[in-house]
């Protein structure tokens, strides 16, 4: 399993950790990890990307999705621990305007 999500004890983060190949094989794994919540108004979420090695525009549309999903302009979405590559992906792609990048 590449996409895997941890809630902390305080419900008040969710962390979605990548690993591998982000692409739309992962679609269904990575929409569960949000899907089913009911985020709360201070409710963040994290994708860490430390262990992913490949993102495609898949990727970066599943990530759009997400952030509709949870109330655009007003979710709370942080990308980190991206590798340069992937880093590069969103930046091009204009993502830090979107979400916050680390």
């Amino acid at each position: 399993m590449s996409v895997t999500s941890e809630v902390s004890t305080d419900d008040n983060t969710i962390t979605i950790k990548i690993s591998g190949r982000f692409d739309f094989a992962e679609q269904n794994e990575f929409r569960d990890c949000y899907y089913d919540t009911s985020p709360g108004e201070n409710t963040q979420f994290i994708i860490d990307m430390s262990g992913a090695n490949y993102m495609d525009s898949s990727a970066l549309g599943m990530l759009l999705m997400m952030r509709e999903y949870l109330g655009g302009n007003a979710a709370n979405i942080s990308i980190v621990n991206c590798s340069p590559d992937i880093k590069n992906i969103l930046t091009v792609a204009n993502f830090q305007s979107l979400f916050t990048m680390d």
